[in-house]
């Protein structure tokens, strides 16, 4: 279940938009006028590639919250809502992270970590996982996804995503000026083989680099298995969750947020999932001594 990811998908939205402005705007026939500007080309490929991902990190909390529905809770809704609220707080407190905010969502049983800053996240939890989870296992889900905060998971994956951006807008724009030259002959300024050739290539580079980032989000969601065992104290919690959630219904999540989910099974190719096999997953905790 995975691979369009909340700062996957905006930001492959922005810089579609982003895109498109640079030209209409003439910047792509400016910097490629007489040849191309490589030193310009890169800046303004940094500028857009990062600035797209940033907006849509900024932006995560808020679509987040939008896509799956989650209403925030402070704890004095009922019983079980003060207990998540105080256990969330509980995790960041002992992780070192101000208290994120706590929201609760309808759907299968999942929970996910959004936001760009550490000290103002956001934490949510279904419905599902709620029901189908004793307490020990809903917290070390939640220790789980308090790691993904502490570990600045979603700065960093903003990043690699920014770099891969860059790239992604770089190199198809020099590989459309190459053809638009070598193949549709086009002798003075850019013609439209330059901007057909250009949008394939997003295309193409855009789906191998996000090979890249579903590798990223791999690895972290080893390392946010081993620091919800850190903060529990054993990993034995987490077992019980991941071997609760490998017989479960899991997902429910829109593909915006999928990569932040504490579980997302597809049938894609494992270079395209966000998350490892649940069995691999077991096995690495069970190797904790």
């Amino acid at each position: 279940m995975k691979r369009i990811l909340l700062l996957i998908a905006t930001n492959l939205a922005v810089m579609f938009v982003l895109s498109i402005i640079v030209s209409v705007l003439g910047v792509d026939r400016w910097l490629l006028a007489e040849g191309i500007d490589y030193f310009s080309l890169l800046v303004f490929s940094a500028i857009f590639g990062f600035g797209g991902a940033f907006i849509s990190l900024l932006m995560s909390k808020t679509i987040a919250k939008w896509s799956v529905g989650a209403h925030t809770i402070d704890g004095s809704e009922g019983t079980t809502q003060y207990w998540l609220v105080q256990t969330v707080h509980k995790l960041a407190d002992k992780a070192g992270i101000g208290k994120p905010e706590v929201a609760i969502y309808e759907g299968p049983a999942n929970a996910f970590a959004t936001g760009a800053f550490k000290d103002s996240a956001l934490v949510a939890v279904s419905s599902g996982l709620l029901e189908s989870m004793n307490r020990d296992e809903v917290e070390a889900v939640l220790g789980h996804e308090v790691s993904h905060v502490t570990n600045g998971d979603m700065v960093t994956l903003t990043l690699i995503q920014g770099v891969l951006n860059t790239f992604v807008f770089f190199l198809s724009r020099v590989v459309g000026f190459i053809v638009d030259k070598a193949v549709f002959r086009t002798e003075r300024g850019i013609g439209p083989g330059f901007y057909i050739t250009m949008i394939v290539c997003q295309i193409v580079f855009g789906i191998l680099a996000s090979m890249i980032v579903a590798w990223f989000s791999r690895y972290r969601e080893f390392r946010a298995d081993r620091g919800s065992a850190s903060l529990l104290g054993t990993p034995q919690p987490m077992i019980a969750a991941l071997t609760r959630l490998g017989g479960l219904q899991t997902g429910g999540l829109p593909d915006s947020v999928k990569a932040f989910g504490i579980d997302s099974r597809s049938g894609l190719s494992q270079l395209f999932a966000t998350h490892p096999p649940i069995e691999e997953r077991i096995a690495a905790l069970q190797a904790i001594r």
